[in-house]
């Protein structure tokens, strides 16, 4: 048993500064990423909302899939029940993902003196400026 402690011992964890540095590079792409969409499209177009769905393309969206696809009224029901769930969910994973991307920036923050804080902010602010 002590052998096994001894080899689970060895292994790269993730306090390893290697590691660190590619959770740390992955997750600023990542916010990086996600502050260009933001600035791209827009908040709005980021995160629609399910009125807008509604209003706008989901009675398009549903006739032409009932046209094209010879729906018959129990498969257009069914369409249109999946089409509004699948709105639903990825609305959802977009609040998800937006708030993790927060959690992460503020975890970072906390951690970092002042100094750092300031440095760190600008280091964000230019990948956000290169990925344009």
């Amino acid at each position: 048993m002590s052998s096994t402690s001894h080899s689970f011992d060895s292994r790269i964890t993730w306090h390893h500064p290697r590691v660190l540095l590619v959770l740390c590079t992955i997750f600023l792409c990542g916010m990086a990423a996600g502050a260009l969409m933001v600035r791209v499209t827009g908040v709005a177009a980021a995160r629609p909302s399910i009125s807008t769905w509604k209003e706008t393309t989901r009675e398009m969206t549903l006739a032409r899939f009932k046209k094209e696809l010879n729906l018959t009224p129990e498969q257009a029901r069914e369409m249109e029940t999946i089409l509004d769930d699948y709105v639903l969910y990825y609305q959802n994973l977009q609040g998800q993902i937006a708030d993790i991307r927060m959690q992460g920036h503020e975890r970072i923050l906390r951690i970092l003196d002042p100094q750092q804080r300031e440095k760190f902010e600008s280091m964000m602010t230019e990948l956000s400026s290169k990925a344009k």
